[in-house]
C-alpha cells in the first residue's frame, strides 16, 4: 500500500524558502534563510537530514507531524536526537509518545477494528508538545494554524501557513491529487463502514473555508486550484461510498445545513451524535445543550483516545445563518461522552463556559473517581455547579435544573421557555418507538450507569408536575407533549419498577447500591500515601492491597494506602472485602492504581 523508500532523495524548490523533499513521504522544509534554520512538516525516514546543507540549512529547529503513520514519522527519533522539537496532533499524541502501549493493547485475533493505527512507530518517540485543533502556534519562525481534517486517520490535521503572500495548506494524506487519495484502506475504520471516506469529504469542504492558495500533500504534487481539486476528490469519494454502502453519503448535505429550527430561538443539530440543541439569544450569543461528536459517520465505539475525536464543523453554520460568533455557555444533560466530548474544545476555541447540575459537574471534573461507562477521557471543568431543583439565568432565559436519574444516576432534565413553549431537555432517558409492534416508549436503562428500579417512575412524576409542551432528547425526534403521552410514561415507569422487584432479590446491587471504591482510578507515586473511600451496605470493610504495600484504616470507610514498588506498575488492583452481619460477602469492589517512581 505504501511506497518503498527511495534510495536517491529528490527535492524541488516551491518558493524562496520552501522545499519539497521526496522521502517515504514528501517532507516539506520551511527555511529561515537569515538564521539558516528550518521547520519540517513531517519527518519521513529522516535520511534527508544528511542533505541539509543543500537547502542552505544548518539545523532543523522543529518538525510538525500531520498524522502518526510510519511513512510520516519514522525519522522522528533522528530529528529529536539532532535537537529538533517534535510537535504532533493532540489527538494522536499517544500514538507517537506511547505507541508501545498501543502495540500491547491493540486487538489482533478476531479483530474487527480496521483503523490503520498499527502502521505506526515500532517504539515511542520523544514529543515536545501537541498541536491543538483550531489553534495557531508560533513554531520556529512561523505561525502555524492547525485545522482538524479527519479522514485518512481520525486524528489527522492540516497545517496552514502564510508564506510569500500565499496561503499554504500542508494536508498530510487527506488528498493525493485532484480526484485521488493516497490510501483507500485508510478510509475504512470499521469492518462494514466507510467512515474515513465520508469524513474526508467533510474535511476537504471545511479546509476550503481557510481559503488556501496551495494544497501540499504528503504523497502527490502541489495543487494550485484547491477548490477544483477538493470537488473532484469529493465526487470520487461519493461514488466509492455509494458503491460500498448502496447509497450516497448525506454528509455534504448535513454539513451545509446542520440545524433544524424547532422555533425561531431553538435549533436542533441533526448531524451530531448525540443531538445537540442551540438556544439563541437576542444578544447575538448562543447556549448549547449537549455537544459531543459533531458531524459523525457513526456512533463512536469508545476505546483509545485517538479513536474518537470531537470537532466543531456545525458552528460555521451558526455564524453564517444566525450571526453567532460566540457560544457562550454549554450545559450537559448528563456526562456521557457523546454529549460532552467537545466541551473542552469549545472552551479552547470559543471561551465557552460549562454550566452543569452539581452531580453531573462532579463526574465531569473527576472522571477518575467513577467506574462508569461512557466517561470522557479528560476532566471537564465546570464554571458553575447548579444544584438540582434550582434555576440559573442565562441572558433572557431561565434554566431550571431537575434531577433525572434513570438512564444514569448523574443526569438532569433542563427546563426553559423558548418562543412561548415550555421545553424540557431529557437527554437519553427514553428512546421512543424503534419499530412497529413495540411499546410507545422504551425506558433507556443501563445497569452500569447506577440504575435504580424506581427512577423512571420518579422521572414520569417529574414530567407530570412540569407539564412541558415540548420534550427534546439526545438521539430521537422532539416530541410534542399531551396528557396521554405523560400518562404512557407513567405506565412505563411503573412497569420498570414492577419487573425489577419481581425478578431480583433485595440484596442485588440494583437494590442495595453495591460496593464502590473512590477514586476508582489512582495515579500514585512510590512511597507516597493516598486515600481510598469505600461505600457499601456492609457492617465492616477491609481493604486488600498488593503484597508489600501499607494500608491503614482511618475510619469506618476511609483507608490510607502507601504503595511500594521497584518499577512502575500499571493498574495494580486493590479490593474491598465486605462483611454483613458477620457473613463475609467477598471482595465486592476494586480500584486500579498506576504507580510511578518519584
Amino acid at each position: 500500500m505504501h511506497r518503498v523508500l527511495c534510495v536517491t532523495l529528490r527535492n524541488s524548490r516551491l518558493g524562496a524558502a520552501l522545499y519539497a523533499i521526496e522521502d517515504t513521504c514528501v517532507v516539506y522544509l520551511l527555511v529561515d534563510q537569515e538564521a539558516r534554520t528550518a521547520v519540517a512538516v513531517d519527518a519521513g525516514s529522516g535520511r534527508w537530514l544528511d542533505q541539509l546543507e543543500s537547502y542552505g540549512v544548518d539545523a532543523v529547529t522543529d518538525v510538525v507531524v500531520t498524522h502518526h503513520h510510519r511513512d510520516q514519522v519514522e525519522g522522528l527519533p533522528r530529528l529529536a536526537a539532532s535537537g529538533a522539537r517534535v510537535w504532533v496532533p493532540e489527538n494522536e499524541h499517544d500514538l507517537v509518545a506511547h505507541v508501545d502501549q498501543n502495540w500491547q493493547r491493540r486487538p489482533v485475533a478476531n479483530n474487527y477494528d480496521l483503523r490503520l493505527d498499527r502502521f505506526s512507530l515500532l517504539d515511542p518517540a520523544a514529543v515536545t508538545g501537541t498541536m491543538r485543533d483550531y489553534g495557531t502556534r508560533r513554531i520556529g519562525h512561523l505561525d502555524i494554524t492547525t485545522v482538524p481534517t479527519p479522514g485518512h486517520t481520525p486524528g489527522s490535521v492540516t497545517y496552514v501557513v502564510d508564506l510569500d503572500g500565499r496561503r499554504h495548506a500542508f494536508t498530510g494524506d487527506l488528498i493525493h491529487s485532484p480526484g485521488k487519495v493516497w490510501s483507500a484502506a485508510a478510509l475504512q475504520w470499521s469492518y462494514v463502514g466507510m467512515e474515513g471516506a465520508a469524513l474526508t469529504m467533510a474535511s476537504l469542504e471545511l479546509l476550503l473555508d481557510h481559503e488556501p492558495d496551495l494544497l501540499l500533500p504528503s504523497h502527490g504534487q502541489p495543487m494550485k486550484e484547491p477548490r477544483a481539486a477538493a470537488e473532484q476528490t469529493t465526487a470520487a469519494l461519493a461514488d466509492l461510498i455509494e458503491v460500498r454502502m448502496g447509497m450516497r453519503s448525506d454528509l455534504p448535505a448535513k454539513l451545509a445545513q446542520p440545524f433544524i429550527e424547532l422555533s425561531p430561538h431553538l435549533l436542533m443539530n441533526h448531524t451530531s451524535e448525540s443531538r445537540s440543541y442551540v438556544l439563541l439569544s437576542d444578544s447575538g450569543t448562543a447556549l448549547l445543550i449537549d455537544y459531543g461528536y459533531d458531524l459523525t459517520t457513526g456512533i463512536p465505539q469508545g476505546g483509545e483516545r485517538f479513536a474518537v475525536r470531537p470537532w466543531l464543523p456545525s458552528l460555521r453554520a451558526l455564524r453564517r445563518d444566525y450571526g453567532i460568533d460566540k457560544v457562550e455557555v454549554a450545559v450537559p444533560t448528563h456526562y456521557h461522552d457523546d454529549h460532552v466530548a467537545a466541551f473542552n474544545l469549545l472552551r479552547d476555541v470559543h471561551g465557552t463556559e460549562v454550566w452543569a447540575s452539581s452531580p453531573v459537574a462532579h463526574v465531569l471534573e473527576n472522571p477518575q473517581d467513577y467506574d462508569l461507562p461512557c466517561l470522557w477521557y479528560d476532566p471537564i471543568h465546570c464554571e458553575r455547579h447548579i444544584p438540582d431543583g434550582t434555576s440559573v439565568q442565562w441572558r433572557e432565559y431561565e434554566l431550571d435544573m431537575h434531577a433525572l436519574p434513570g438512564h444514569t444516576l448523574y443526569a438532569s432534565a433542563i427546563g426553559f421557555e423558548a418562543d412561548g413553549r415550555r421545553v424540557l431537555a431529557t437527554g437519553d432517558q427514553q428512546t421512543g418507538t424503534w419499530m412497529p409492534g413495540m411499546v410507545a416508549e422504551i425506558p433507556n436503562f443501563q445497569y452500569a450507569n447506577r440504575f435504580r428500579p424506581d427512577d423512571f417512575a420518579a422521572s414520569a412524576a417529574l414530567y407530570q408536575r412540569l407539564q412541558p409542551d415540548l420534550m427534546i432528547s439526545g438521539h430521537w425526534q422532539p416530541r410534542l407533549v399531551d396528557q396521554s403521552y405523560l400518562d404512557e410514561l407513567t405506565r412505563v415507569g411503573d412497569e420498570v419498577a414492577r419487573v425489577h422487584r419481581e425478578l431480583l432479590l433485595p440484596e442485588d446491587p440494583v437494590f442495595g447500591g453495591g460496593a464502590r471504591i473512590t477514586p476508582y482510578r489512582v495515579d500514585a507515586v512510590d512511597g507516597k500515601p493516598f486515600e481510598l473511600t469505600v461505600s457499601s451496605n456492609g457492617t465492616s470493610v477491609r481493604l486488600t492491597v498488593p503484597a508489600g504495600w501499607d494500608c491503614q484504616q482511618i475510619d469506618d470507610c476511609v483507608f490510607l494506602v502507601v504503595p511500594h514498588v521497584d518499577q512502575p506498575v500499571r493498574r495494580a488492583r486493590v479490593a474491598a472485602e465486605i462483611t454483613l452481619d458477620g457473613h463475609y460477602l467477598g471482595q465486592l469492589a476494586e480500584a486500579l492504581v498506576d504507580v510511578r517512581l518519584p
